[in-house]
């Protein structure tokens, strides 16, 4: 009976020290975690609308959304992080959606821990150039095999849980988006 108390009782101190370390270099990495997060943004929103000047972000609820202008103060359009669930985790994609709100300009993918080899391919250009151009209106559909429909993406071979999740999360951030803008 000491043996297990005595076990117990070292157990317990590891795991009290190694808590206190975590939340202390967690604390100390914060900072640099949220610097990095916002760059990843900015950097994206340039690789999809590197004509826009003018970046501001809308007062949206729980949502993020950018106004982009040009230099002339004209409306490029607008960008948004979406992010949901996918097969192994959180999926958070940043987009750029034009002002009339029915073709996206592209996607980035800011944050994803799907599958190496399979899911991850999410993040690669042949799937993310699918969505170049892509009319949202109506919804974007995932298919297993290519098509030629406006607004259809072919799903990645042996990750097609993946890609649907991509675009049911990018659905629904779209309706989310298009309700805000026409208050």
């Amino acid at each position: 009976m000491k043996e297990v108390c005595k076990i117990t009782g070292v157990l317990t101190i590891t795991c009290i020290v190694c808590a206190l370390l975590l939340s202390v270099v967690f604390s100390a990495a914060k900072g640099k975690i949220e610097i990095n997060e916002k760059k990843r943004v900015n950097d994206a929103i340039k690789n999809l609308a590197p004509q826009a000047t003018d970046v501001e972000q809308l007062p949206a609820k729980d949502q993020a959304i950018y106004k982009l202008s040009d230099a002339n103060n004209k409306l490029l359009g607008y960008a948004f992080i979406a992010k949901g669930q996918g097969y192994q985790g959180t999926i958070k994609i940043l987009s750029v959606i034009d002002p009339t709100l029915t073709k996206l300009e592209g996607i980035e993918i800011i944050e994803s821990v799907e599958t190496p080899g399979l899911g991850a391919k999410i993040q690669g250009d042949p799937f993310r150039k699918q969505f170049d151009g892509l009319n949202v209106t109506p919804q974007i559909v995932c298919v297993k095999e290519q098509t030629q429909s406006d607004n259809q993406i072919t799903a990645i071979t042996g990750a097609t849980i993946s890609s649907r999740a991509v675009v049911n999360i990018l659905n629904s951030e779209i309706k989310k988006i298009k309700e805000f803008l026409k208050r």
